[in-house]
This record gives structure tokens, C-alpha cells and sequence, in this order.
């Protein structure tokens, strides 16, 4: 910031009215700012922010006038010095601005001078005074709080570790004994007195609480919230973590202390009113709207703050409904939180030593058996496959059906309906090519198609991956289905083999419905390509997800690149994404199917209920399967 750059326009005008200069009693510096001039300006840090102010030479001298009002008289003499309108009075006020827009500067109490945070010197009040809005505030409502520490034994060490924490930050807290708590969870409850007691299992008070929990090798402190939800989130958490306890050996003499002052400054934050520290981390990973969990780990010793969508939700804020996933970059920062090696619900998507050209290979884990997930670019194959991984462990909830013809999941509303009703389309397809049905649209009409110039270039490139750079010796069919005034395309790309000196069709190697004939062949074509590299390169693979054109719908980029013409994936998709419309009200035209949410039966696994919760709070959807279809191979699904 250059101070002299507001300073002719100001100069020029002569105000009457009070400025922030006028006010600057009210203020004072925040304790625990750190100043440093220099030759033509000052720099400040404070808890969270800082700013450089550059100027002429003069400035560090006019720093060192307002830093002395700021500690002494809140700058009444030297409002009466620099007059209205002058550029001295001009500069000030804008130095005075920019503090306030950094946070520097904090409220006096009333009627005090001078440094006024940390009025006692202790440093919980030091502390309110670098931190709150309004420290004097936050102070009394942690005066006015009752606090107790609950655990199955009061007199355990994680227990005394919390006490002891509690009370440096000058919240004095009760231990009692709650018998009904697990062993190594430990339960901090704060009310403010006139509250019903936050303690009695049949009350619904507004108490503010968290779960620190200690299992061998590592830890946890859940969000701040009740106390129900507080256990809740402890029992999901511990259950979680419960995998790593093969680490065992001997506890870290730190990791009780970590989480024990952890958990006492999250409630401490949360009576006075202050930001959760986990906003304070700064850590783009965490997902806003969303609780975060702090999970501490013994080797090495650290705390990382977590994005925790637990299986029961109790309080208003956690059962709101949350937003869909819209874009692509949302639906990918929400799978690391699916995935998170301690607290997810799904197998983290890798690449690993998978080929990455010509198409994106990853690999993850299902209940135990590999599933391989291929497409145009690593990021579409990961999100691929954590939908269809999630797919089949839902599927268990639906009457044993392992995720076939189970339930279809999406990022967000749009790209759910779009797999659900390609699935459905593909069945159609298929069933009025074995005659079973001619359609309630007649039969497919078929649809010439070849590599030649004047086709979509993506339709060219894959298919010449296919046949020229694998060797496939491959053929396309494409037939199209007129529904309600819109147009849908199946292609299937089929192997040539030689029978007798014949040619015959060997299997089917990549389906594909969409809007177009080179859209379809395009992805058909590159499902092929896909099925091909997996055969070669993860042969053990259980299950193989190909891709479809309903990430089109979140893959494209608000604008293309001037040299981005239709051969760049990024141009195709957003395409693609062009005709998603049109393509999803002619297919549920023709399927005559409409897919609605789904959520699991009443008897369905626990593990099933906290993977279709923790989906739906990421902004994902689940949409049931069409009702009635028999079982069939899928577009994004072969079993191997």
C-alpha cells in the first residue's frame, strides 16, 4: 500500500464531518503486532495478517506519532495538529484505514487508556486481545461459562492433560464421571449458567462440546457442537481410526498434549465466540460449510485438521441440506475428503505404475478387489472411479445386488442422472437389439459411420489410437433412436476376428450413448482403448469403469483458449456438455424413466447408511435404479 497515492485528492478536501483520525480513541494496537521500519515505510504482523505501508521518507516518522497515540491519549493532540484537509491529516487517516482492513487494531475497554488487552497481563487476555473482535466480550462469556470434563475415569491422565489446558486459558472446569463414555474419549461441555444442565442425557440445551479421543498411535478432536452430536462424531471417528490401531507400540509422550489443548482451545473459541482454528489453518484442502475434524497421528507426531462428514447428524447445522457439485474442481476437491486414509468412507483412486498414455489409467480398491477406472485425463478416471466404487458398496443395501443394478451415484444432481440414464439407455439398447422389445420408439435406425475427414476430430483421434496405435483390428455400429423430438446415438465398437478365413465378430470391446454419432464413437472408442490397457497392464482388475459423456456436464471450462478448437479435450467437452440437455430429457423420454433419490433401506449395513451420508454432505447424488431392468452389463462397468 502507498500512502502517498490518496494523499492529492484527499488533500484537497476540506471535511468537517468526523474521520477516523477523530475516532482513533476507541482503537488501540492489537497486542502481540510486530512493527518493523523501514526507510520509506513501516510493516506490521499481526495474528493473521499484515501490511507494508510505503510512502516518502517522513513515513516511518508519522508511524512513530500514531503508534504513540495508539498507546497514549488515542490521538487527541495530534488530531488537533493535523487539521482538516491537509495532507498530514490525509495520510493519517489512510494509515489509520488500513489497519482496520488488516484487523491491527482492537477496541479499548470503556473508559481505559492506554493498552487495554491484557489488561491483568495474564495471557489468556493477552491472547483475547490479539484474536477477538471484542476481547472484553469473549472474556466475560468465559467467566460466565460452566465447564466439566466427562470421562469414564475423571482422574485419567488425558483427563487431567485437558483440566490443565482449560485452566491456563483461565477457564476453570469440574471433572466428573460419566460412566457411559468409552474408554479414552474424553467429553468437554460448557453452558452458560440460567441454561438447563448440559449434562442430562434427556435435555436438548445449546451446550457447546467436543469429543478428544486417544486410540493407540493416534487421535482426535471432534467439531464443536452438542453434546450428542460431539459423541456421535467421536464414536464415527474412532470407529475410523480403528484400522490403524495395528500400528500399536508405545504411545507418543506428546500426542496427549496435543490433543488435550487442542480440544480445550476449540471450546474456548467456540464460547468466546472466536473462529474455530481450524479456520485459522489456512488449509485449502478443508471444504467450506463442512465440520472439520482434527486427527493427530504418533510417527511422526502432528495434527492436521480434516474435513469430517460423519454417519449422524444430530444438529440443525450438520442436517441442513448442502449444495450440489457443480463444477468439476468442486467434485475433485471433495474426493480426497472420501477418501481420507484415516477418516474416508472409499479407497483413495491411484495411479501408481498404470500407464497414463494413451488414456488415464487409476486403481483402487473395492471391498477387497481391485477396480481399475480409464479415461481422456486422470482427473475424469479418478472421479469415474470413486462414483462407481461407491456405486458398488451401496449396492450391498439393495437387496444383495453388489452395486449391478443398484443405486447410480453422481457429483451433483446433473451428472448423477446422466450415468443413471446412459445405464438405462444402454439397456434399452440392448434389449431391442435381442428382440425382446422393438421400443416404444420403433427399432434403432442404423447409422454409417466411418473414419474419414469431416468427422468430430475426437471421434478420429480415438478411433485411431484403437486401430493404429494398439492394433486393434476393430469395427463401429451405430444406431439411432428418435425420442420426443431429440436425437440418441448408441455406438459399439466391436473386435474382427478371423474364423475360417472369415471375418467375424469377436466380443464387444466399448459402448457408448450420447447426443451424437461422434460423440458416441468417440467414447466408445475410447472405453475400447481403456478395456485394452487394463487387459495389458491390470489384468486382476475385478472391475474396469470407462468413461461416458456425463462429466461433460462438470468438466467444462467456463472459456476455452483461442487455440482450443474441437481436438482439445477441454473444447470437446464443453461441446458435449452443450447437448447434456437435450440428451437426458430424450433419454428418460425413451426409457420412459425419470431416476429419483434413493436412499438405503432400514436394514441396510452401517458401513451403507455413513457412505450414502457422507456422499450426499459432499454434494453428491444418489439416484435409484431403474425399476423393473433386468441385469445388465453397464457403460461403465465389466467385470473381469
Amino acid at each position: 500500500m502507498t500512502v502517498d497515492q490518496a494523499m492529492p485528492d484527499m488533500a484537497t478536501s476540506q471535511e468537517s464531518e468526523p474521520d477516523a483520525l477523530d475516532s482513533l480513541g476507541r482503537w488501540t494496537l492489537r497486542p502481540g503486532v510486530s512493527v518493523t521500519v523501514l526507510p520509506h515505510g513501516v510493516h506490521l504482523r499481526g495474528w493473521i495478517t499484515s501490511v507494508t505501508l510505503e510512502g516518502g521518507a517522513g513515513l516511518p516518522m508519522l508511524w512513530g506519532r500514531l503508534a504513540e497515540a495508539l498507546a497514549g491519549d488515542g490521538g487527541a493532540e495530534l488530531a488537533r495538529a493535523a487539521v482538516a484537509g491537509s495532507p498530514l491529516r490525509a495520510a493519517l487517516v489512510t494509515v489509520i484505514g488500513q489497519l482496520h482492513d488488516h484487523d491491527l487494531l482492537v477496541e479499548r475497554p470503556a473508559g481505559e487508556k492506554g493498552d487495554a488487552a491484557g489488561e491483568n497481563g495474564d495471557a489468556a487476555g493477552q491472547w483475547l486481545g490479539a484474536v477477538a473482535d471484542r476481547p472484553e466480550e469473549a472474556a466475560a462469556a468465559l467467566i460466565r461459562s460452566r465447564v466439566q470434563v466427562l470421562a469414564a475415569r475423571p482422574d485419567g491422565p488425558l483427563v487431567r492433560a485437558a483440566a490443565r489446558a482449560l485452566d491456563r486459558a483461565g477457564v476453570r472446569a469440574a471433572t466428573a464421571e460419566a460412566a457411559d463414555l468409552p474408554d479414552g474419549q474424553v467429553l468437554l461441555v460448557a453452558a452458560e449458567p440460567g441454561e438447563p444442565s448440559p449434562f442430562a442425557a434427556e435435555q436438548d440445551a445449546e451446550e457447546r462440546a467436543v469429543v478428544v479421543g486417544l486410540r493407540p498411535g493416534a487421535g482426535f478432536v471432534t467439531p464443536v457442537g452438542s453434546a450428542r452430536q460431539a459423541r456421535a462424531d467421536a464414536d464415527g471417528l474412532a470407529d475410523r481410526l480403528r484400522r490403524r490401531e495395528a500400528l500399536g507400540g508405545a504411545e507418543h509422550p506428546g500426542l496427549r498434549a496435543l490433543l488435550a489443548s487442542s480440544a480445550a482451545q476449540r471450546l474456548i473459541c467456540a464460547v468466546a465466540g472466536l473462529r474455530d482454528p481450524s479456520a485459522e489453518a489456512g488449509d485449502a484442502r478443508l471444504i467450506p460449510g463442512l465440520p472439520a475434524a482434527l486427527v493427530a497421528e504418533r510417527e511422526p507426531l502432528r495434527g492436521e485438521y480434516r474435513t469430517w462428514v460423519g454417519p449422524v447428524l444430530v444438529d440443525a447445522d450438520r442436517v441442513r441440506p448442502r449444495a450440489d457439485v457443480r463444477t468439476l474442481t468442486e467434485a475433485l476437491a471433495r474426493i480426497p475428503v472420501l477418501t481420507d486414509r484415516l477418516a474416508g468412507v472409499l479407497d483413495e483412486p491411484d495411479p501408481g505404475a498404470l500407464p497414463q498414455l494413451p488414456a488415464a489409467l487409476v486403481r483402487s480398491s473395492v471391498a477387497g478387489e481391485i477396480l481399475v477406472s480409464g479415461s481422456a485425463r486422470a482427473d475424469l478416471a479418478r472421479l469415474e472411479a470413486v462414483c462407481r466404487a461407491a456405486e458398488l458398496l451401496l449396492g450391498k443395501g439393495e437387496s444383495g445386488l453388489e452395486g449391478e443394478a443398484g443405486p447410480v451415484v453422481g457429483a451433483g444432481a446433473v451428472h448423477a442422472r446422466g450415468r443413471a440414464l446412459r445405464r438405462a439407455g444402454a439397456v434399452q439398447r440392448r434389449d431391442t437389439r435381442s428382440g425382446d422389445t422393438a421400443g416404444p420408439f420403433g427399432v434403432p435406425a442404423r447409422v454409417p459411420w466411418s473414419p474419414e475427414p469431416g468427422r468430430h476430430p475426437q471421434a478420429l483421434h480415438w478411433w485411431s489410437v484403437l486401430v493404429r496405435r494398439l492394433g486393434v483390428d476393430a469395427d463401429v455400429a451405430v444406431s439411432r433412436l428418435d425420442a420426443g423430438g431429440g436425437a440418441v446415438f448408441h455406438a459399439e465398437v466391436q473386435v474382427q476376428v478371423q474364423v475360417q478365413g472369415r471375418t467375424a465378430t469377436g466380443g464387444v470391446l466399448g459402448t457408448a450413448v450420447e447426443a451424437s454419432a461422434d460423440d458416441a464413437v468417440a467414447f466408445a472408442a475410447l472405453s475400447a482403448v481403456v478395456e485394452v490397457q487394463a487387459a495389458a497392464d491390470a489384468p486382476h482388475a475385478r472391475h474396469l469403469v470407462t468413461p461416458s459423456g456425463a462429466v461433460a456436464s462438470l468438466a467444462r471450462p467456463e472459456a476455452t483458449a483461442p487455440w482450443e478448437n474441437a481436438g482439445w479435450t477441454t473444447a470437446w467437452l464443453a461441446e458435449s456438455a452443450a447437448r447434456e440437455p437435450e440428451l437426458q430429457e430424450a433419454l428418460a423420454a425413451l426409457t420412459g424413466w425419470f431416476p429419483q433419490p434413493w436412499e438405503p433401506p432400514a436394514d441396510a449395513d452401517a458401513d451403507v447408511r455413513a457412505l450414502w451420508s457422507a456422499l450426499r454432505q459432499c454434494g453428491f447424488s444418489v439416484l435409484s435404479a431403474r425399476p423393473g431392468h433386468r441385469t445388465h452389463p453397464t457403460l461403465t462397468e465389466g467385470s473381469r
